[in-house]
């Protein structure tokens, strides 16, 4: 498989590893009949489950557009190194990302999250 679509494989599946650390949270903050039932009247997770979870749907936010740059990209023959590059930034930021946010460090996670957008930018910039 191409370097593109490998690294595209490991934010997809780090994407449901923070889904699986967020379930885990809330099932310990909650307990499994609980999210087992209708979740009607549920309240949001606190703490570092509600802070994972809020860093799994975030994450859900940019992977739509990180996917159709890498796609894109790749389609068009312009997976070069720096989208390449690009994709390592994007994912490793991400990672860090999730582990900042979870364990509740603000300021950190914002520039983080600055950095998987450059990633996705350099992604972007070859597509131009």
């Amino acid at each position: 498989m191409p370097a593109d679509l490998s690294l595209l494989v490991c934010v997809v599946v780090f994407a449901f590893l923070q889904a699986v650390v967020a379930v885990l949270g809330a099932i310990l903050q909650v307990g499994l009949p609980t999210l087992a039932g209708n979740r009607e009247g549920l309240k949001e997770c606190t703490g570092w489950a509600g802070r994972a979870a809020r860093a799994h749907r975030n994450m859900l936010e940019s992977l739509p557009i990180f996917v159709a740059l890498v796609l894109v990209a790749h389609i068009a023959n312009r997976a070069n190194a720096t989208v390449i590059m690009g994709e390592q930034v994007f994912l490793w930021a991400r990672i860090a990302f999730a582990v900042v946010y979870i364990a509740g460090i603000p300021w950190l996670r914002t520039a983080i999250w600055g950095v998987s957008v450059v990633g996705m930018a350099m992604i972007l910039f070859q597509l131009t």
